[in-house]
């Protein structure tokens, strides 16, 4: 039997994209003569449809849509996500369309309801071993935890969390069954090293349930802040039949592959090499910037480029982005998806080296600007500058020191006395990076594009951010990562990706560069070590440990008091820095997990504070 999966690009209620990803992943099934051709999880609405799954209208129109598509489907099995709903509640359901008849709905049992999921608010379980009949548009149809058959072989679902649930999942029944075929439509999350952990759970459930399993995953930053990687996997016997190239630029990604149930391969162990997560890293971000850019309808990206770790980052992710992109997609497909070239510069550009139309294309999308004042170095400043003429950044330079002046003197005006850096060190600090907003924003406005906020996860933590200032964009793309993989990351992009500009932001210690210079301001003199910073944050909320816990847990790593002044410093400024939280700019899930509250980490923004827990650190 041939078998295929593709994993679609798709957005969530944008029709004409979807049911066009839909029909080309069909035609594609039907010219490689494919048996089953499994699409992802929702792949009709898109995943990320949210509150929108209670309005009974969306179902309706996924239905209708359902129609158009089976029409599409003579002489293959096609297995296609929407969502059904039944007497006001809704179910997450795969259809089976066989040669153009709808032969059922198999029904999500398990729902994803941790880290960034919350899928209970729209949907609900189906009960294992039970199906049911709905009518629709004149016809009835059944429902449930079907088990289908084509070619004497018997086949059915697990829907992406169904497969994740150990000892309880639907594969546990089937194979009583005489389930020989598995198939898993899913939407699952990208986060970095999570494809191991993906894969082993194919190849061990082929093995475990002797069965062929084909998996397959939605594709791209669907609706914002989740990256999905496209993975397709088929097993069978604990033996890998195909696997995919992961995080592709492509609208879909179609890959099939022909398997023998009549000998079918013997059981084997079989080992993965760890993956790298700085190449993870980077294709999940560049794919997640060129999405969002196009799907956000802009013309580029603007970014306040300041020389530091952080914007120097996002500066090599836009170039990354348009190298990869380049290398998968021709450039007229690059230009059509971007709108950013007219038909006479794609004309002039296919006769240049592939470099130079890379820097050409970055000029197009990344506009800098260094915004300097007395306090900023030249090392920053030429750390800023190398970056982005070697990417072919447009790179304006300017200063602030007269916006900075006029808001001081209006407010000592006001207050009827002098500022100094010795009673108003904060304020101080934090006009120099508000007043840097309005002028980027202006560059951003004029050019219809995207304002990169350059913020990571653990200035966010701990509140190490002047809101309004540097925080201010429309995306901000690095907050879901913390400075001590930044920093390493750099250093491994200027060694393996070969960008040489990175040399300058690679031998500078990270600051702000708020204070006069010769306080010789330092992020970690402000804070603490980023390690230390990065360890008591997953301790206290990735692994839910009390302030007592993190503490016994690092003992040994410092000195016994100064790891309590660190462990209370990052607790005191987690707790009064939750309002900054609320109010970053869209961010992009990348490690297992993040602090942003409309995703991964809910807390108070009144609270406690942790004094009493704090004060008894011992």
């Amino acid at each position: 039997m041939k078998l295929a999966g593709a994993a679609l690009n798709q957005t969530p209620l944008d029709w004409d994209n979807n049911l066009r990803n839909i029909k080309t992943a069909i035609e594609q099934a039907k010219e490689q003569n494919v048996d089953i051709l499994c699409l992802p999880e929702m792949s009709i609405p898109g995943y990320g449809c949210e509150d929108l799954f209670l309005s009974e209208w969306v179902s309706v129109e996924c239905f209708e849509r359902l129609l158009e598509i089976k029409e599409w489907c003579e002489g293959v099995i096609v297995c296609v996500g929407l969502p059904i709903r039944l007497n006001n509640t809704t179910y997450n359901c795969a259809c089976v369309i066989k040669d153009k008849e709808i032969l059922g709905f198999t029904a999500k049992q398990f729902l994803a309801n941790d880290g960034v999921h919350y899928e209970p608010r729209w949907f609900s379980s189906w009960i294992p071993d039970s199906v049911a009949e709905f009518e629709a548009m004149g016809k009835t149809y059944p429902i449930g935890d079907i088990i289908y058959e084509h070619q004497g072989i018997k086949f059915a679902f697990e829907i992406c969390e169904d497969a994740w649930r150990n000892e309880n999942r639907p594969a546990y029944r089937h194979k009583p069954k005489g389930v020989q075929l598995i198939i898993n439509p899913s939407a699952s999350h990208f986060a970095m090293s999570k494809t191991d952990v993906r894969y082993h759970l194919v190849v061990d459930a082929s093995r475990q349930f002797e069965c062929t399993y084909l998996y397959v995953n939605l594709l791209g930053n669907e609706a914002g802040k989740m990256i999905y990687d496209g993975e397709i996997i088929i097993a069978q016997n604990g033996n890998l039949v195909l696997r995919n190239q992961l995080l592709s630029f492509k609208s879909v990604d179609f890959e099939c592959a022909e398997v023998s149930f009549e000998t079918p391969l013997p059981p084997v162990e079989m080992d993965l090499l760890p993956v790298d997560e700085n190449v993870e890293f980077i294709s999940a971000i560049s794919l997640a910037l060129f999405d969002y850019l196009r799907k956000s309808r802009s013309r580029g990206f603007v970014l306040s480029l300041s020389g530091g770790a952080d914007s120097s980052l996002c500066a090599v992710a836009v170039a990354e982005m348009v190298r990869r992109a380049l290398e998968e997609i021709d450039l007229e497909e690059f230009a059509r998806k971007t709108n950013c070239l007219t038909p006479n510069e794609i004309s002039d550009y296919k006769q240049l080296p592939i470099n130079e139309v890379r820097n050409l294309l970055v000029g197009k999308l990344l506009i800098t600007a260094y915004q300097g004042t007395v306090n900023s170095s030249d090392d920053t400043y030429r750390s800023a500058e190398e970056l982005a003429k070697s990417i072919g950044a447009v790179f304006f330079n300017w200063t602030i020191d007269e916006e900075v002046k006029s808001y001081r003197g209006k407010i000592e005006h006001a207050i009827g006395r002098s500022l100094t850096w010795e009673h108003d060190d904060l304020t101080l600090q934090n006009i120099q990076a508000r007043v840097r907003a309005p002028g980027i924003w202006m560059l951003a406005n004029l050019n219809n594009s995207l304002l990169l906020a350059t913020s990571n996860r653990s200035e966010a933590s701990v509140g190490y951010a002047t809101m309004d200032g540097d925080t201010a964009g429309s995306i901000s793309p690095i907050a879901g990562v913390d400075k001590a993989f930044i920093r390493q990351w750099l250093v491994w992009a200027q060694q393996q990706l070969g960008y040489e500009g990175l040399q300058y932001v690679n031998n500078l210690q990270p600051s702000a560069e708020l204070r006069p210079l010769e306080n010789t301001q330092t992020d970690e003199e402000d804070l603490m070590p980023y390690p230390l910073l990065n360890q008591i944050e997953r301790l206290a909320f990735y692994d839910r440990l009390s302030p007592q816990q993190v503490f016994e847990k690092l003992k040994g790593t410092y000195p016994d008091e100064q790891l309590r002044q660190f462990v209370q410093r990052f607790y005191s400024l987690w707790s009064r820095n939750q309002w900054k939280r609320e109010r970053y700019a869209p961010a992009f899930h990348l490690d297992d997990y993040n602090v942003d509250p409309r995703s991964w980490l809910r807390f108070p923004i009144l609270s406690g504070g942790f004094r009493e827990e704090l004060s008894e650190l011992r």
